[in-house]
């Protein structure tokens, strides 16, 4: 491993653990801060909070020489390999992130490296806005330094828990870095390698993003377990063995299902499942305030897909897939049969193509759900995809095979495409394809 000098700017929660588990790591660390008592507290081996196990490691390090702090951010500068910049990002009046701290920080790291010879790297630590990083790196090219020749700016989000944070930082599930920058990278696998977990890599703007994320399905997690308690406790069921048995289902419950972004959920479980239990919350004045916003929010990802379709002004709509979902001719509540209905409403003309529910002949449980919900709609069936392809001047693809995946193909970019699943890994260079939700 490559011991760096990393000048960390912040010495509050994150900069503090920060600096203090990367001089444990065998670096050399400068804290900076304009708050003169953390920089004296520091120098004195004292931490600037209150945790677990940081005061120990902050005093083993300082007498190790390794950890330091000053408020002098030039001398800082000069002498790091790296800035790591740790300073808050509070919400404003608006619950947006307030980026002035940063933003002064960026400014004064810029005025600092005008007379360097060294290439510098700025790590943002705090949790910031997708295209921040791209902001910084304006700010500090004002320097007349060279953007990825000179200096690189890389988003390296931490996931630290208050109260566990020294064990988080030494045990992630990953580090992530966002950068393209070759020589970055190399000093962040340096720094991060005695840590046992992946390294992954990702563009800027997924990394600013994943923090946000991470934290808000947190706060999902925390509501929907309490929704759930409250509407147990007014049946007199016991919410903690309920959720209990509910955490040990890892292939559905705590698992990556259902966790990627594609077309509204359907079928014959979801619906009525979820209607019931808000029902059940009615009938006993329970109010679930997440749990009955969700279907509101899968009918607007219908409206969605809607919206895209009529803006393409196109009025022959050839469709691929008519069942709730992909592997299944099960057609109740399919949100593809929600959607021809708005547009058969509106006078498009439509094909489809659903292979399984060819195969089915639309007897039984599907018939008669055609029968009462579409009657027409089974009349709107082609038998293939060249059916499709004569017909259509816009194709919208709402399940996600093989075989559709191969005529998009071959149909891109002679007519175009609207994509409700992602059946293409990348996204085509053309404009004739759009996404749902990329």
């Amino acid at each position: 491993m490559t011991a760096y000098t990393i000048a960390v700017f912040g010495l509050g929660y994150v900069g503090c653990v920060s600096a203090a588990c990367l001089a444990e790591m065998g670096n050399q660390v400068i804290g900076v801060d304009v708050n003169l008592h953390k920089v004296d507290l520091i120098n004195q081996g004292k931490p600037t909070i209150v945790e677990k196990g940081i005061a120990e490691l902050v005093e083993d390090q300082h007498k190790q020489g390794r950890l330091s702090a000053r408020s002098d951010i030039q001398t800082a500068v000069s002498q790091a390999d790296i800035c790591l910049v740790c300073v808050g990002t509070p919400s404003d009046k608006n619950g947006y992130p307030d980026l002035s701290f940063i933003r002064h920080v960026a400014d004064q790291i810029s005025e600092a490296i005008k007379g360097s010879e060294k290439f510098q790297t700025i790590i943002i630590r705090s949790t910031v806005p997708p295209g921040t990083c791209r902001e910084i790196e304006l700010r500090i090219a004002r320097s007349g330094k060279r953007v990825d020749e000179d200096f690189a700016v890389v988003s390296n989000p931490e996931f630290l828990r208050e109260g566990t944070s020294i064990e988080d930082y030494f045990n992630p599930p990953y580090t992530l870095i966002g950068t393209r920058n070759e020589k970055a990278l190399e000093m962040l696998r340096q720094i991060y390698s005695p840590i046992p977990a992946p390294i992954l890599e990702t563009d800027r703007e997924v990394a600013e993003m994943i923090k946000y994320v991470n934290n808000s399905f947190h706060a999902l997690k925390v509501v929907f377990a309490n929704e759930v308690a409250a509407l147990c406790h007014s049946m007199n069921v016991d919410p903690h063995t309920l959720m209990g048995l509910f955490v040990k289902d890892r292939h559905l419950n705590i698992s990556p299902a259902y966790l990627m972004p594609g077309f509204a959920y359907g079928g014959s479980c979801l619906p009525k499942d979820l209607r019931a239990l808000n029902a059940m919350a009615r009938s006993r004045n329970v109010e679930l305030s997440v749990l009955s916003s969700v279907e509101r929010s899968n009918a607007m990802l219908i409206e969605r897909a809607l919206d895209m379709i009529v803006a393409e002004g196109m009025v022959r709509v050839g469709v691929l897939g008519l069942a709730f979902k992909s592997g299944t001719d099960d057609l109740r509540e399919s949100p593809v049969v929600k959607l021809l209905e708005r547009l058969l409403g509106k006078g498009y003309e439509i094909k489809i193509y659903d292979n399984n529910v060819l195969t089915s002949q639309l007897m039984g449980a599907n018939k008669n759900y055609i029968e009462s919900t579409v009657p027409h709609l089974a009349k709107l069936l082609a038998p293939d995809l060249q059916e499709i392809k004569e017909f259509a001047d816009l194709v919208v693809v709402t399940h996600k095979n093989q075989e559709n995946r191969d005529f998009i193909l071959d149909i891109l970019p002679s007519k175009k495409v609207i994509d409700l699943v992602r059946i293409l890994d990348a996204k085509p260079t053309t404009d004739h394809y759009k996404g749902l939700l990329w």
